[in-house]
């Protein structure tokens, strides 16, 4: 049985970069940049307005009215010199005319007959946006390989880019097995059991980039698995079987895919939830275990992981952060443990109850509190370690 840090980095050692490809930047959110993103142009690429006013010369101000003569409006610039003692109506993101150097903001003019004049004091630059003040063209704007958010898609636009060189998604099979497996919806038996897991870990791995596919459920024959499995890695990146990972009668996975020339690197991990983990290397191949918490805790702890490998992210997560603890928690086993617990008073209170199979809880649950092995029993008041659900 290996520590969740070495099964973390075996799993790494295998996470071979994919291939990239261009996308729409409309399609880039959520997408791992391959390549840096530099800026096309300056921003903004002119000296701009930031008020509703009029453009000036900040020293004709002092010497009486001035004479309004023409206007500028975003997209529609000025396109005259402006001179002496003249003004020119100007909107909020329209280009400076030549000559002026100052924004009279609307509310501190006076307009006269053609004439705008004000009592207030008006230094050169107020209310100007000077020509790349965001930045100028040619700077690095976005570092390869970080995951794209919404902001960062701005961003890319505004340089000038209408595509972005990305991290092509990796594709993830799911393949659910048990006699005792329906799918979601379906009419159960008596001795059934819905299997839930799939749609869980078919969404994280959407929002974390890949594209998930999903094998359907099989039963606990171990030809029907291999047979599975087979296509699975002809349509897929990763693998992930789910159930059937320990060493019981009806276990059927392990010497299902050995059956197929597959050859595991490891099977059992010091982790709780989810010790029966099992990982082959070539082709790559996550064997879950079947209670659904634990498949999700583990999903968390090491399949996303190994997608932002592969994606070219050089810290995959989750990244732990730190809280204080707002009930006691009793000296941890010889397993990494996961607590299910929530924030109250922006304390983390465990639950009471941490069975494996207990979906309500861990829906209901902020994070995830880390207790490494053999730690010592933990008091309210005391900083933990956890993970952000």
């Amino acid at each position: 049985m290996i520590s969740v840090d070495e099964a973390r980095g075996r799993l790494f050692g295998a996470a071979h970069p994919l291939d990239c490809e261009s996308v729409p930047i409309t399609e880039a959110a959520g997408r791992v940049l391959a390549e840096p993103v530099l800026a096309l142009r300056d921003q903004p690429p002119f000296a701009a307005s930031a008020m509703d006013g009029y453009a000036v010369r900040a020293s004709d101000l002092s010497n009486g009215p001035l004479k309004l003569v023409g206007e500028a409006a975003a997209g529609r610039r000025y396109d005259g010199l402006l001179g002496a003692s003249e003004a020119v109506r100007i909107f909020t993101g329209a280009p400076l005319p030549s000559g002026a150097d100052a924004v009279l903001i609307q509310e501190d003019a006076t307009v006269v007959d053609g004439t705008v004049s004000t009592n207030e004091y008006v230094e050169a630059g107020a209310y100007v946006r000077p020509a790349a003040l965001d930045f100028s063209a040619g700077a690095v704007l976005l570092e390869k390989n970080r995951r794209l958010e919404p902001r960062q898609v701005a961003l890319a636009g505004a340089a000038g880019h209408g595509t972005v060189q990305v991290s092509r998604r990796p594709k993830v099979a799911f393949l659910a097995t048990g006699d005792e497996l329906v799918a979601p919806g379906a009419q159960p038996g008596p001795d059934a059991i819905i299997a839930s897991t799939t749609p869980a870990l078919a969404a994280m791995v959407t929002d974390a980039g890949a594209e998930a596919i999903d094998l359907g459920i099989v039963p606990d024959h171990q030809r029907t698995i291999a047979e599975r499995a087979r296509e699975g890695f002809s349509r897929a990146d990763v693998l992930v079987t789910l159930g059937g990972a320990s060493v019981g009668d009806h276990d059927l996975v392990r010497p299902a895919l050995k059956d197929i020339g597959v050859s595991l690197d490891f099977w059992k991990v010091a982790v709780k939830p989810g010790k029966p983990l099992m990982f082959a290397p070539s082709p790559l191949v996550l064997g879950l275990p079947g209670n659904p918490v634990s498949g999700i805790v583990c999903t968390l702890l090491f399949l996303i992981p190994l997608l932002e490998k592969m994606q070219g992210i050089a810290d995959p997560g989750p990244h732990p952060i730190t809280g204080i603890l707002g009930g006691p928690l009793p000296k941890n086993g010889p397993r990494r443990d996961h607590v299910r617990a929530r924030f109250q008073d922006g304390r983390l209170v465990p639950f009471g109850r941490q069975d494996s199979s207990m979906l309500a809880v861990l829906s209901q649950a902020d994070a995830l509190i880390v207790r490494m092995p053999g730690a010592p029993q933990a008091n309210a008041g005391e900083t933990v370690t956890y993970l952000a659900l």
